[in-house]
């Protein structure tokens, strides 16, 4: 086995066999396939795709190049949610502890941001003394305690992947619904979760722009877990429009315990609940009421806890930002469009995010947005707050805003879409 031949059969168009598939993954893993054969074969494969069966073997053999994990010992069933991204996306801080007070197990492992779209693990560390790495020990010891924990993975789950997407980042391939999927099930396969539901975002602020690429997508996902045996579903969400009404680190770990606390944006919650169901649901507890568990306070407990058990303080006051900018409205009227795209990328620029991998973040970068979709404005009010300790970043981030919204004449009918799009199980 070659990688030049491997290359050359998807080049051509051609189906790669099972062990063509397990060989390449397993010599890139060790080193014995080049990082330039490799993206050749990347750009092959989102040029021209993979059936279903070598999307599956692909998956399998990522799983393969690492450890799996084992929640057999738990008392509780096991579900767990992935989003593929977007901005002001913090709904897995409220919906972790809110399944696991409904009596789901939550092993959450989550990444961090990268260019316009924010990462979990970057939000929780705006919290004083908050761990992201746990070892598999510590991670079931929390999720036996508190029943969820939100970490990074492990370097032993899924290494292959782990060198892949880095490698897809920088070579034009993250795009590839078929390296998307794989990328997203080998890890969440290998965690070994029970239940899984997938939380697809479309529109400017996603990776996925269009409905038809995003159902592919996940569809796509939700046959690899099912052929796994995970019980698997998937809701397309919309990201058009920023979700909530923050998007940086610090700004929306303060938004989701508002949620908690029983208040917090209206799509926050609707989303927070949507997937809460279909959680519970594949896990089994399709009488749990996780409304019930906001309003009566016992999701705020069990956020509480985790925190607390990764080092975390939750009483702690988070970071602010030392510098702000208002944004007003140059006119009155109907706020009928916000970009979220344009949102994010602006919020990136303030230091809320990262070019790279190794780039830190400031913890109260971002920006605070004070109208949505439908409201109506007035010229000279304030339409959103930058914020950011390195004042000579507003200019550019600024630069990113001019086209981000439309306000259209008073009186003009505005519909907007729904937060949950479609449904694909």
């Amino acid at each position: 086995m070659d990688a030049i031949s491997v290359i050359r059969t998807k080049r051509d168009r051609g189906e790669l066999t099972p062990e063509q598939i397990d060989w390449v993954i397993d010599a890139y893993t060790r080193g014995e396939v080049a990082d330039e054969q490799m993206s050749a074969l990347a750009m092959a494969i989102l040029l021209n795709g993979m059936n279903r069966t070598e999307i599956a073997r692909w998956t399998a053999a990522m799983i393969a190049s690492g450890e799996r994990m084992n929640f057999d010992a738990l008392s509780r069933p096991t579900t767990d949610k992935h989003s593929t991204g977007g901005v002001g996306d913090k709904i897995t801080l409220p919906l972790a502890p809110l399944v696991a007070a409904c009596g789901a197990a939550v092993p959450q492992l989550s990444g961090r941001g990268l260019g316009h779209t924010g990462g979990t693990l970057d939000k929780l560390e705006s919290i004083p003394g908050w761990r992201a790495h746990l070892s598999n020990e510590e991670m079931l010891t929390v999720l036996d305690t508190t029943g969820a924990v939100i970490c990074a993975a492990g370097d032993g789950l899924a290494p292959a992947d782990k060198k892949l997407y880095a490698l897809r980042d920088v070579t034009g391939t993250v795009e590839a619904i078929p390296l998307i999927a794989s990328s997203i099930m080998s890890k969440k396969i290998a965690e070994g979760t029970g239940a899984l539901v997938l939380d697809v975002k479309v529109g400017s602020g996603a990776f996925m722009k269009t409905i038809e690429d995003a159902r592919e997508l996940a569809s796509t996902m939700v046959a690899l877990g099912t052929d796994s045996g995970v019980r698997t579903v998937a809701l397309l969400t919309d990201m058009s429009t920023p979700l909530g009404l923050t998007a940086g680190n610090a700004l929306e770990v303060r938004e989701s315990v508002e949620v908690l606390a029983g208040g917090g944006p209206q799509d926050v919650i609707d989303l927070t609940l949507a997937l809460a169901r279909e959680m519970l649901d594949a896990a089994g507890l399709k009488d749990a009421d996780p409304e019930k568990a906001l309003s009566d306070g016992s999701a705020m407990d069990v956020w509480r806890r985790m925190i607390s058990a990764q080092g975390g303080d939750p009483d702690a006051t988070l970071p602010t930002a030392r510098e702000q900018h208002v944004v007003t409205a140059p006119a009155s009227g109907v706020l009928t469009r916000l970009d979220a795209y344009d949102v994010g990328v602006a919020a990136w620029r303030l230091g809320a995010g990262r070019a790279r991998k190794e780039d830190p973040v400031q913890a109260g970068a971002g920006i605070e947005l004070h109208a949505k979709p439908g409201d109506t404005v007035t010229a000279g009010q304030p339409l959103m707050t930058l914020h950011t300790d390195t004042p000579e970043k507003f200019d550019y981030a600024l630069k990113a805003l001019p086209e981000a919204y439309d306000i259209a004449p008073a009186g003009t009918s505005f519909s907007a879409l729904p937060v949950v799009r479609e449904r694909i199980a």
